[in-house]
């Protein structure tokens, strides 16, 4: 997933949050693995090393990132879960009730869904 070619109104370092975010989810990125310098991965989205910096920023001040002076970030030590935990409160508090709204509109039941899996 890169920042190239998207029309995202998010800003810029809140994308590359989500990008990275989105890596650890998935286990690209496990709890003491490093994360990609800032002008790595600044290079690599087409951004400025600036915003990655600061995307990078919010993890810190987060807990979910640690910096080794002279090494580099490295995820910290039951990040996923804490990501995990976050996006399934910001799912169910923001996105199901669009979700279940819109099902309710098209007459679609969760029973439905779960049978064509």
């Amino acid at each position: 997933m890169t920042l190239r070619g998207r029309t995202d109104t998010k800003p810029v370092y809140v994308r590359l949050r989500d990008i990275i975010a989105e890596a650890i989810l998935a286990g690209h990125y496990r709890d003491g693995d490093p994360l990609p310098s800032v002008r790595a991965f600044a290079a690599e989205q087409g951004a400025n090393p600036l915003t990655v910096a600061k995307a990078y920023q919010g993890f810190q001040d987060e807990g979910l990132v640690v910096v080794r002076r002279g090494v580099g970030m490295f995820v910290a030590d039951g990040a996923r879960d804490r990501l995990a935990t976050s996006e399934r409160t910001a799912f169910i508090r923001t996105e199901w009730p669009q979700i279940r709204a819109r099902m309710e509109r098209l007459g679609i039941d969760i029973a439905d869904l779960m049978e064509r899996n």
